[in-house]
């Protein structure tokens, strides 16, 4: 009877174990997903040089949870206008600072930010704009084929899904996606 009981008693043990391991690795990739790290398709050319159409990113949940947005971070957020959507573009003015943008060159209070990642300035002029707090200036990298804080205006930080972290699709893109660190701006 023992020799009997006993393979029943390991069967049952192995698809306990398959089960319990099954549960864990979802409840991880769930609180991974949802709480540290999400996936993002790069649409559009609006980011063109820094990222390009059909680029797949992995972004940082967290690290905003941790601090703030910083000046040149490239950013996830929820589309303003539409909140279903998600959009890209790079933080360029912080809260409680000045942004103008003068025939395409951007001031932030008052001095000219120096922007090599663009692909050259956008063709238009935003005046003065105090940026609330709790708020963000967002531009894509194109400046001139970019619907974004220029047209929109601020950005609530509470928008803000996650700071782009790593390109994984395609093959020759994959690595750490490149933020501009900028010194403080009085």
């Amino acid at each position: 009877m023992q020799s009997e009981e006993q393979p029943k008693s390991r069967g049952r043990s192995a698809l306990r174990e398959l089960v319990e391991t099954i549960l864990f690795t979802l409840l991880i990739y769930f609180l991974v997903r949802f709480f540290l790290f999400e996936n993002y398709k790069v649409v559009g050319n609006s980011m063109a040089p820094t990222l390009e159409n059909g680029q797949f990113l992995v972004v940082n949940k967290l690290g905003y949870r941790l601090g703030e947005p910083q000046r040149g971070d490239i950013v996830v957020f929820e589309d303003p206008r539409d909140p279903e959507r998600k959009l890209i573009k790079r933080v360029i003015g912080l809260p409680g600072e000045v942004v103008e943008i003068k025939q395409g060159g951007v001031y932030i209070n008052d001095q000219k930010l120096n922007e090599p990642y663009t692909n050259g300035p956008g063709r238009y002029s935003v005046p003065a704009t105090p940026i609330p707090a709790g708020q963000y200036y967002v531009l894509g990298d194109n400046r001139s084929n970019s619907s974004d804080s220029h047209s929109w205006g601020t950005l609530s930080g509470e928008s803000i899904v996650g700071k782009a972290w790593l390109s994984y699709w395609p093959p020759h893109l994959w690595g750490i996606v490149p933020h501009e660190v900028y010194a403080s701006i009085p």
